[in-house]
């Protein structure tokens, strides 16, 4: 090969080189700029990084008005060192009636006017034999009223195997209202994605991630998507997402009727793509990591 082709290919395989490396890069630097809360409960319980209050509360009636910092005493929610995904975690030893959340005030990025994001966290349980009778959600967004506009993730309270669920459910009155019961509406008129066999099991980790886009729009435009493992499992779309909610009053509550660990938990300002989803998925030390990319 003469000197100019040698340049050439040289040329060529440092452009290329460069375009990999940049577009590796860029998942990680586009993630670092969207997140607004995480907390990866490594040494701590509370945020490594938070848009708001990084405090995790505890209310042990379930009235937010009156929460204190940390953990309850009665050691049914622990803070479990190094049995996280990545390092330490939240383990719900049992069914607990205290509420165990952050404020979601600036850490959901909340808006009147259009509002999308991500979720990202770590399960870990069987949940046919860890969870008590009755319905179990292991991270809600509500605010001052149930009735005003929420989100969550479930698992179903009557099936068997118990169905896993991600939900919007906006103000009650433009949705439901009807005020039928949420089994009684059949599954393809809720805005709802339904896992009928999910893959949850006690001696793995389970990833969970679900985005939502143009909540409070003003049309029927709003949409909600789940991934489990960083696999798309569906989504539910053209549905007018209307929130009336006091932000003051916001919460990401952790753990409710929920008996196993819960690790790594992230908030985004926006959706993610698929290929983000699986480089959260792929990261060995959990979001923290972003903060090195």
């Amino acid at each position: 090969m003469n000197s100019a082709r040698f340049a050439l290919a040289l040329s060529v395989a440092i452009g290329l080189s460069e375009s990999v490396a940049s577009a590796d890069a860029l998942p990680f630097s586009a993630l670092r700029s969207a997140l607004l809360l995480h907390a990866s409960f490594d040494g701590r319980l509370d945020a490594d990084t938070a848009a708001g209050d990084p405090k995790l509360y505890h209310a042990l009636t379930g009235n937010r008005s009156q929460a204190k910092p940390g953990l309850p005493d009665d050691g049914l929610v622990v803070h479990a060192t190094g049995a996280g995904r990545h390092g330490d975690a939240l383990h719900f030893t049992k069914k607990i009636r205290p509420t165990i959340f952050f404020h979601g005030e600036k850490n959901l990025g909340y808006r009147t006017n259009g509002w999308s994001g991500a979720v990202s966290l770590w399960l870990r349980l069987d949940p046919d034999k860890d969870l008590e009778p009755g319905y179990c959600d292991p991270l809600q967004f509500v605010a001052q009223g149930w009735e005003e506009g929420n989100m969550f993730i479930e698992f179903s309270k009557d099936h068997a195997p118990r169905h896993f669920r991600y939900a919007i459910l906006p103000v009650k009155r433009t949705w439901n209202p009807a005020n039928r019961g949420w089994e009684d509406i059949p599954d393809k008129e809720r805005p709802m994605v339904p896992v009928y066999q999910p893959p949850f099991k006690r001696d793995r980790w389970t990833h969970v991630v679900f985005c939502f886009g143009n909540i409070n729009s003003g049309k029927k435009d709003g949409w909600g998507r789940l991934y489990l493992d960083g696999v798309d499992q569906g989504a539910f779309e053209n549905w007018a997402m209307t929130f009336n909610w006091e932000v003051e009053k916001t919460a990401l509550t952790l753990g409710l009727s929920y008996t196993g660990w819960i690790d790594d938990v992230a908030v985004f300002s926006r959706p993610l793509t698929g290929k983000e989803v699986q480089a959260i998925h792929g990261l060995p030390d959990g979001v923290k990591a972003l903060r090195a990319k």
